[in-house]
């Protein structure tokens, strides 16, 4: 595990009760739609963004002029996907579908245009009759997250569609994806638990959540929250964020990597805590809201400001293999016009749903607006490592005060 030289102590002053117990989605039937969207949340983006609304009409702008979320667009499937070794490298063809089966999915529930609803569905249904396996180096296990959370959110939002071979896409993503996700969560491909950074592990999870969520598999969903808890890895919460500072900030140990990585990690971390919400389980808040300090801590290093890191050393490489050490001992330099399209989703939980303060996040969400999502960052990899849009999709009003102090409850759809 880490080891952290030094220790710090303090926690953040929030506006709003927070539950001081988890609500939990045990024993429960999964809500559906209940990954990163749910049945009340379509609804808003459909009247916001009829009645023309602000910033819904530009989050929505930004979507319907994205290449990926036209109708014409049509699915290149393969029997194997490749990423980081074997041949072909095609990685890219599997998560340039799967970003239009999401983006054009969003579209028919916003305007019910049905060539939309066709175009999702059809993309959906040429994978499911042709992937097999991932394959490649290390690499495999981010394509399985990655890739298994984005297209278990696109088939989520065409569930019980007219044409739409849901079993059959089911039957994938538990053959192909989530075999992948789950076992690098017990195994981390055979090295040692620190080996791999943070973003590893929150890829797996997310993966693993939203698999367990879309084929209503309890034990899938089970294994990702208790590692977000109480995992070994650097993606468990209290290794991704190993130091609460005084002020109220926390350190995402990603911070001593790079900022692209740690950017990823809180996207990530985020999206796992919004499809649990969705379920009834408080993640967000878990710990005494660990994961807003993060994001807090996150937010103002990567706009230029000045932030602490308390130095850790992790341990590398694999047991009989080779091994050694590496020391973060301060976060990296940052470049302030550097984004990723995933602050208003957390910015918006917090400031909307909860009625809590965090600058950095509403200032940060603010400068980012309005968020694009793949293929608008970027035409590598990177740049379809979030599902985006969330100017559209998670602006929300602020709650009332019953609200921001209610535990979750599980969405109804």
């Amino acid at each position: 595990m880490l080891k952290i030289a030094g220790t710090a102590a303090g926690a953040a002053v929030v506006t709003a009760a927070v539950p001081t117990a988890e609500a939990s989605a045990a024993g429960a039937a999964f809500a559906h739609p209940g990954l990163l969207h749910t049945r009340t949340d379509l609804n808003r983006m459909a009247a916001k963004v009829t009645a023309g609304a602000a910033p819904y009409k530009a989050g929505f702008a930004r979507l319907i002029a994205n290449p990926h979320a036209q109708s014409t667009w049509t699915a290149r499937p393969a029997a194997t996907v490749y990423r980081g070794g074997g041949t072909p490298q095609n990685y890219a063809t599997l998560y340039n579908d799967v970003h239009a089966a999401y983006q054009n999915a969003l579209r028919w529930h916003i305007t019910g245009e049905t060539a939309h609803a066709d175009t999702a569905v059809a993309i959906l249904n040429a994978w499911s009759a042709e992937l097999t396996r991932l394959d490649g180096s290390a690499d495999r296990f981010l394509a399985a997250g990655l890739y298994g959370y984005q297209f278990a959110n696109a088939a989520e939002l065409m569930r019980g569609h007219d044409g739409f071979a849901l079993a059959r896409f089911q039957k994938m993503m538990r053959d192909v994806f989530l075999p992948l996700s789950s076992d690098f969560l017990k195994h981390h491909n055979g090295a040692y638990v620190t080996n791999y950074w943070t973003n590893w592990d929150l890829t797996a999870m997310a993966c693993v959540l939203a698999v367990g969520i879309l084929c209503d598999d309890r034990t899938a969903f089970d294994q990702a929250v208790s590692y977000f808890k109480h995992g070994e890895g650097l993606g468990a919460i209290k290794n991704a964020i190993p130091v609460v500072y005084s002020d109220g900030l926390a350190e995402w140990v990603e911070a001593g990597r790079d900022q692209g990585h740690a950017l990823l990690g809180v996207g990530l971390m985020g999206t796992v805590c919004e499809m649990a919400w969705n379920q009834g389980v408080d993640l967000y808040g878990y710990d005494d809201n660990r994961f807003l300090k993060g994001a807090q801590y996150v937010a103002k290093w990567s706009m230029g400001g000045s932030v602490p890191y308390t130095a850790n050393t992790r341990k590398k490489g694999a047991a009989g293999i080779w091994s050694g050490n590496e020391t973060a001992s301060k976060a990296a330099g940052v470049n302030p016009t550097m984004t990723r399209p995933i602050w208003a989703m957390i910015a918006n939980h917090y400031t909307k749903r909860r009625g809590l303060n965090a600058p950095y996040l509403t200032q940060i969400a603010a400068k980012t607006a309005p968020e694009g999502g793949g293929g608008d960052y970027g035409p590598n990899s990177g740049g379809y490592d979030q599902l985006g849009f969330g100017t559209l999709t998670f602006t929300r009003d602020r709650a009332t005060a019953a609200e921001a102090s209610a535990s979750p409850t599980p969405a109804s759809g």
